[in-house]
């Protein structure tokens, strides 16, 4: 997809209305000089055929031993779905390399066009027949609701959500599978699973904008609904959350906040391990102007819902914080009124970037070192804006960091020096430090004392 688009024309008129010429002028600088040209790959038939003969090997195993494979519900709302849409939709999940599957469209149009069509399908596709099934509603409830409807049908251990215009990837369930299996070698069951998704035009043809996401971020999911698609979650947790029709059009966000929160997590980082990431291409979400990935403003409403979700979950975690909408749409930030380290227990350390000659030069790292955003213009927002987002830090850099009170003898011991504070504020005194010395270690030798400890390291581009 080029530069110079309807979509991309759209986007910026409406990014210019909401936040001004100067600030379009970078946004629009930023996407020319850091476009992409990922493109997506489909896995060809030599793969294919690896991952069905693994799959059968799994499904053969688990019979003899008498335990479960993994196995899916995919669950789809439709309403008023285009022929040609629905279509390829069924047919993608036909064609996964991994069999154990069943397909529930949960069919709210108002006449029975949706139904005939999954019949013909049915009779064009037998060997899959059994595994397709329509739900037809009485009424069109909404998203959250004909959802729900569909998953109190589920009969599958794992149910992953997919929109009735969008695209799984051949691979999709076989890489579900296998990151299921990998877990519990570990004594994991997880519960929430995700991966890598890109956009593809109406027709299918043409795919762009990969996603590359971050495994489990804590405070990133704060920041937007990264997670997004392709979701999985155990179905027994998917149905006794449900979706919330109050948040429609951020109906997944408020899912996945409520998972989240239910796993005891922010207040134990260490369950994160029952959520697993896919860091490859599953999904294809399909832009038209209808949907909100090509037109922003065709569900202005989602982003509210989105921002109403994340306050709830706020307030729920008894976390004092008022989320608020970023610059760019689809995307907060939380007001810690006493400041994040007052307001969030499970935080031992806050870091903001190190900028010289308008350039980020430090900041966020991770455990080896590698900075991220380094060498970005103050003005750009970095890939998915993830450069003005608050994220969850392994290491952050020692020269622009507030550190909890209880943890200034850590510092001190790990670092080499005493933890003194610029004057009324909490961040440390970097011209403290000896000359020469060596940042990026002491940052990491004291991040890494400090999580060892149980804390999280939160990263933020904005000062409180």
């Amino acid at each position: 997809m080029g530069i110079i688009s309807l979509a991309n024309l759209r986007k910026t008129a409406y990014y210019l209305k909401r936040n001004g010429v100067l600030e379009t002028w970078y946004a629009a600088r930023e996407r020319i000089v850091t476009r992409s040209r990922d493109g997506y790959q489909a896995p060809d038939e030599t793969t294919l055929a690896g991952q069905r003969k693994q799959a059968a090997e799994w499904l053969a195993q688990g019979a003899s031993d008498g335990t479960e494979p993994p196995a899916f519900s995919i669950v789809v709302p439709a309403y008023r779905t285009p022929a040609q849409y629905l279509r390829a939709l069924v047919l993608s999940v036909c064609a996964q390399s991994y069999p154990a599957w069943e397909l529930l469209l949960a069919d709210a149009t108002e006449d029975d066009s949706v139904a005939k069509q999954v019949e013909a399908l049915r009779g064009e596709l037998p060997a899959y027949a059994a595994q397709i099934r329509i739900i037809r509603l009485e009424r069109n409830g909404g998203i959250s609701a004909n959802t729900n409807a569909a998953l109190a049908q589920t009969r599958m251990p794992y149910v992953g959500l997919l929109d009735h215009d969008d695209l799984l990837t051949p691979d999709a369930l076989y890489e579900m599978a296998a990151l299921i299996l990998r877990k519990r070698e570990k004594g994991i069951e997880p519960l929430l699973l995700y991966s890598d998704e890109d956009k593809c035009d109406g027709g299918a043809l043409h795919f762009y904008e990969q996603h590359r996401k971050e495994h489990f971020n804590y405070d990133l999911l704060l920041s937007n609904n990264y997670i997004c698609h392709f979701l999985v979650m155990e179905r027994a947790l998917i149905c006794r959350l449900g979706l919330r029709p109050a948040y429609d059009g951020a109906q997944d966000y408020d899912l996945v906040l409520r998972a989240v929160r239910d796993m005891g997590i922010p207040a134990s980082p260490k369950e994160e391990r029952l959520i697993g990431h896919i860091p490859k291409v599953l999904y294809h979400w399909r832009c038209h102007t209808a949907s909100t990935a090509e037109n922003p403003r065709s569900k202005e409403y989602a982003y509210e819902a989105g921002l109403r979700a994340l306050q709830d979950h706020l307030d729920a975690c008894g976390i004092r914080g008022t989320a608020y909408p970023l610059k760019h749409v689809g995307f907060y930030g939380v007001r810690y009124p006493d400041g994040a380290l007052a307001d969030r227990t499970d935080l031992g350390a806050v870091g903001g970037p190190v900028i010289a000659r308008g350039r980020i030069v430090g900041g966020r790292m991770k455990a080896s070192g590698k900075r991220f955003y380094e060498n970005i213009p103050v003005h750009f927002s970095g890939y998915m804006h993830r450069a003005v987002l608050m994220q969850d830090a392994e290491v952050v850099d020692i020269r622009n960091i507030r550190v909890q009170r209880e943890l200034w003898n850590t510092f001190e011991e790990t670092v080499g020096v005493p933890y003194r504070c610029l004057a009324e504020e909490l961040t440390f005194d970097a011209a403290t430090l000896p000359e020469g010395s060596d940042i990026t270690a002491l940052s990491i030798r004291f991040c890494n004392a400090i999580r060892k400890r149980g804390y999280r390291i939160l990263w933020r581009r904005e000062r409180e």
